[in-house]
């Protein structure tokens, strides 16, 4: 299906929503909204529609896909859920948070969705859109963010299209803003009930009912892969980069720096002027994106509380500002 010179973007209405189920089951590519950012969907029961995903996102095979399912029971088709997982399963799904749990033998999966680990990430999407699509279609759908990759993830339809027309076959748009605006948080659950994070996110892993983890023991900060191993997505070094210089923390700005404030420092683009974080991960992407396209060559950045899902935005904008290896 993909390879077309122009995507479709279509209003997310049911006739839409139909008409991408049909597109995925032919192996296509749909970017469809969720509550963090857009998603490139395609099947993740087929090897030829993955490898489309990878070749439109010029994605490196070493890094694993998540697999978005429309609940637990769908999910456990293909992992292994220990005790913990299954805790935040039925507190936490639908919504941003993925696990990358011990995949299940046999698992209807391609092979390439989780990068030949012994792990699958998984996650129950709560936007309605991408669940509509989900239950209109009998597989779950592989979808990492909708971009180019290593490049600024998108938060709006016109955002996908910036470096994904021609390249998918389909974008579904809700005519708005994602919510969260930044990706889901990644937990990694072990068999013996250990987690560790491997991706910050909207939801602070040690605010998910902590009555609960008394219960199982916290990570020593050991993985499941060898050292450097790229377990989840979103953990290479240079991520998220609007091809020019990031300058973090600024307190003032230079004549050729495009400047996104927070709170009393305004900016060209400000994340929150009542700094408030939430919002800010709303608007970080859509900051970014103006900032690539701005014609000032650098770019700078107000200091950003660590706190909350501060972590995630500095999260982020770190690997923004790193140097292309």
């Amino acid at each position: 299906m993909s390879g077309k010179n122009v995507t479709e973007v279509a209003l997310a209405d049911a006739q839409a929503i139909a008409r991408a189920a049909r597109i995925l089951e032919q192996g296509g590519l749909v970017a469809i909204p969720t509550e963090t950012v857009y998603g490139l969907a395609a099947r993740a029961d087929s090897a030829e529609a993955v490898a489309r995903i990878y070749a439109a996102k010029g994605r490196p095979s070493f890094n694993p896909l998540i697999v978005h399912v429309r609940g637990a029971q769908q999910a456990q088709m293909f992992a292994r859920f220990p005790t913990y997982a299954q805790h935040l399963a039925q507190t936490q799904w639908p919504g941003p948070l993925t696990m990358v749990l011990p995949r299940r033998d046999g698992a209807d999966l391609a092979e390439a969705v989780t990068a030949g680990l012994a792990t699958v990430a998984l996650r129950s999407p709560a936007h309605p859109v991408m669940r509509a699509v989900l239950e209109a279609v009998p597989f779950p759908l592989a979808a990492p963010s909708a971009n180019r990759s290593g490049f600024i993830s998108p938060t709006r339809a016109a955002h996908v299209t910036t470096s994904l027309d021609g390249r998918i076959d389909m974008v579904l748009d809700d005519g708005g803003a994602c919510e969260a605006g930044i990706e889901s948080t990644i937990l990694a659950i072990r068999e013996d009930n250990s987690w560790e994070e491997l991706r910050a996110g909207p939801l602070d892993p040690q605010s998910l009912d902590l009555d609960f983890q008394r219960h199982v023991r916290a990570s020593d900060g050991s993985s499941d892969g060898s050292p450097g191993t790229i377990t989840a997505p979103g953990q290479l070094a240079s991520h998220y980069a609007p091809g020019k210089p990031v300058r973090l923390n600024a307190r003032e700005v230079a004549q050729d720096e495009f400047m996104i404030g927070f709170a009393g420092f305004a900016g060209d683009c400000n994340l929150s002027l009542a700094g408030d974080l939430d919002e800010a991960a709303a608007q970080l992407y859509h900051c970014l994106h103006l900032a690539a396209a701005s014609p000032k060559p650098k770019i700078s950045v107000a200091p950003i509380p660590a706190e909350g899902i501060g972590r995630a935005i500095n999260d982020r904008l770190r690997r923004a500002a790193a140097p292309v290896t």
